[in-house]
């Protein structure tokens, strides 16, 4: 198995590769001196009684209310029992995961202040494949979510080990584990910061990543289809537009389609097609650029310290300093970015659906049926996109700019980074099912054109791998069902993957 050893700064893909269980996770000798450093510099603080917010004070509007050196482990304690109030179903294994290794990635920083035993735990737990049950609902930014995870550590709460839910306690028995007893800061580094946002901003990269490549080769599948004008997608003509995206969706476009007999054919058929089609570079391109942009944004996030107070100095000479890393500002704004640009994607993919089906504007049988008036074919498929993407219009609304008050006045700005990530994760479901819808129209499509005209060598290889697992559609069957094994051919194939292992020489 591959090793991911945690010295300077995770990327994104290290945590989907350590989150996908596709590598073990250690920490460097460095990074563990730098966790030990900064604890020193928390037992000094203690010793000294210098006040220090979370570490001998309370947390939120009680951060004026000193917590004596007696009670700072019962006050590490507490924040994890009160701060658990996560509620509706749980997030996924890899969703908890990636969380765990973002946090292990913000600790490993060297400026949080608790124990190294606290942070290797983490790793163990990681490593284990023992997963916290965390509940999806009840943050406006990271602070339940968190808890969660802090109360495993403790003995508290469920988790997952073998593949069976269990009380925390029994799965650290297993392992050989005792609950650790927290000490000062402890429980408030297990619940601070932007691990949350964060790790689920890299699984939302990554299955974007794969959801864009599979956008662009549904795409030229429509658009070969619908007959369209290739010239659209020349190279000199994209190249007077400045977006690296929009270069290399029309690269994509060209290697995809070339060879057409379809698109030969066509030439000259008509002066332009309409904007779903001429314009796929574009948006795709820019949904690419938007990708890029948030991607900068996530390896920031992981490269930057998002606790509350950070522990800096010396144990001579101890410097805490209580600002505001922990606030997502930046991460929200990119989660909610995501969500548009995804949003964005199946808004121009339901338009090349209704190409496909449509009659007044295609050349192609109604609703891509066999015997129009008897079958229906495609015509309530369409009705579902449509549906899904007004569902993701509506969940492309802002997240952070939700705002609310919470703490008694004290915690007065939320920017809700967590629950915009979280919406984003519904928008991707969405639009993996309205590619589906997509796929299965194009491939329709293909069986009714004419078959003297042959396709583009890469989209046959599509074509005839999606045939493979669905027949074409005759209104023998649940079209919803073809719908669903469409999404899961998405989930497991990707198009370069399929083109990769086909001799297109």
């Amino acid at each position: 198995m591959k090793r991911v050893t945690l010295d300077q700064p995770l990327v994104w893909s290290q945590v989907v590769e350590v989150a996908g269980q596709e590598a073990y996770f250690d920490l460097s000798s460095g990074a563990k001196a730098r966790v030990e450093a900064a604890n020193s510099i928390v037992r000094a603080v203690v010793q000294k009684n210098i006040r220090a917010y979370g570490v001998n004070t309370g947390v939120g509007a009680l951060s004026d209310t000193v917590v004596p050196p007696a009670l700072q482990s019962a006050l590490s304690h507490n924040i994890l029992m009160s701060h658990a109030v996560g509620l509706g179903r749980p997030l996924s294994v890899v969703e908890t995961r990636a969380i765990m290794v973002c946090a292990v990635n913000n600790f490993a920083h060297g400026f949080s202040g608790l124990r190294l035993c606290v942070v290797e735990r983490l790793v163990e737990l990681l490593n284990a494949r023992c997963t916290p049950e965390v509940p999806r609902q009840g943050s406006v930014g990271y602070l339940s979510h968190m808890a969660h995870i802090g109360l495993v550590v403790i003995g508290h709460g469920y988790c997952r080990l073998d593949g069976e839910r269990m009380p925390a306690a029994a799965a650290l028995k297993r392992l050989g584990l005792e609950p650790l007893v927290l000490e000062a800061k402890e429980g408030l580094c297990l619940v601070n910061g932007s691990p949350c946002v964060t790790g689920l901003g890299c699984l939302l990269l990554d299955r974007a990543q794969r959801l864009m490549d599979w956008a662009d080769a549904i795409s030229a599948m429509s658009f070969e289809t619908q007959r369209g004008q290739i010239r659209a997608v020349n190279a000199s003509a994209m190249a007077l537009r400045a977006s690296p995206g929009l270069m290399k969706v029309a690269g994509r476009l060209t290697e995809l389609l070339a060879g057409s007999g379809i698109l030969a054919a066509a030439t000259g058929r008509q002066t332009q097609d309409a904007l779903s089609l001429r314009s796929i570079p574009h948006v795709h391109g820019a949904v690419r650029d938007t990708w890029d942009q948030v991607e900068q944004v996530v390896n920031r996030e992981l490269a930057s310290v998002t606790d509350n107070p950070v522990i800096c100095g010396s144990p001579q000479a101890p410097e805490i300093y209580s600002q505001a890393h922990a606030v997502g500002a930046a991460i929200g704004l990119s989660m909610d970015q995501l969500g548009v640009a995804m949003a964005q994607l199946g808004a121009i993919s339901e338009r090349r659906i209704d190409r496909m089906v449509n009659p007044l504007v295609n050349g192609l049988p109604a609703f891509l049926a066999g015997a129009s008036g008897v079958e229906s074919g495609f015509m309530i498929a369409q009705y579902c996109a449509v549906s899904l993407v007004a569902h993701n219009r509506r969940l492309a609304a802002p997240a952070s700019l939700d705002g609310g008050i919470t703490s008694g006045l004290q915690e007065d700005i939320l920017c809700h980074a967590t629950p915009g990530a979280l919406k984003a994760q519904v928008i991707l479901d969405n639009l993996e099912n309205i590619f589906a819808i997509e796929l299965l129209a194009a491939s329709q499509s293909y069986d009714l054109l004419d078959s003297s005209l042959a396709p583009a060598p890469r989209t046959a290889v599509l074509h005839g791998a999606l045939r493979e697992v669905i027949a074409r559609y005759a209104d023998d069957r649940p079209l919803g069902e073809d719908i669903i094994q469409a999404a899961n051919f998405i989930q497991r194939e990707s198009p370069d993957g399929l083109l990769a292992h086909t001799n297109l020489n």
